[in-house]
């Protein structure tokens, strides 16, 4: 059972790592983009109509595919004035604990945004904006990434009894 659990945590962690590789790459659309905006108007006096909005619809995905695996790497802001002091099974109930919270809360933001996603979709949704890009498939991004992060938040709970589970096993 541990081997099935270790292989689930490889494989949900490594899809959020590519998740993240893409977020990574999609930050380098953005620098030409805004480049070619900030040449078109001093230069030339002509400003784009999209490319501000089309660098913001570049941060979004950027920012939230990244989160799943910024879990993992224990990247996110912490607090951990007291947590830092625990340890055993004091520091084990409190990130699982933790881990708990940041799973339910991603579960329930999942699950609430996909019907908004759906109905983006049906709708066709654009942006109401001059350029009026698409913005339905943005909308997929958000269940997707918190979905992502709820099973990342399960596979770190489960990571965090690890140890304890291995040297309860190593003591038995």
């Amino acid at each position: 059972m541990l081997s099935f659990m270790k292989s689930v945590s490889s494989i949900v962690t490594g899809v959020n790592r590519l998740f993240f590789l893409l977020a990574a790459a999609l930050i380098f659309a953005v620098v030409p983009i805004l480049l070619f905006e900030v040449v078109a108007r001093y230069l030339f006096d002509a400003p784009t109509v999209w490319a501000m909005e089309a660098s913001t619809l570049i941060f979004g995905p950027h920012f939230m595919l990244a989160g799943p695996y910024l879990l993992h790497l224990k990247g996110h802001v912490a607090v951990d004035i007291f947590s830092e002091k625990l340890t055993g099974l004091p520091k084990v109930a409190l990130d699982v604990f933790s881990y708990a919270v940041i799973a339910v809360f991603a579960g329930v933001f999942a699950w609430v945004s996909w019907p908004l996603a759906i109905n983006a979709y049906s709708l066709g949704e654009t942006s109401f904006s001059a350029w009026n890009p698409p913005v339905w498939w943005l909308k997929f991004v958000v269940p997707l990434s918190f979905a992502l992060l709820f099973l990342q938040a399960l596979v770190e709970a489960c990571n965090a009894t690890r140890p304890a589970q291995e040297q309860t096993g190593a003591s038995a």
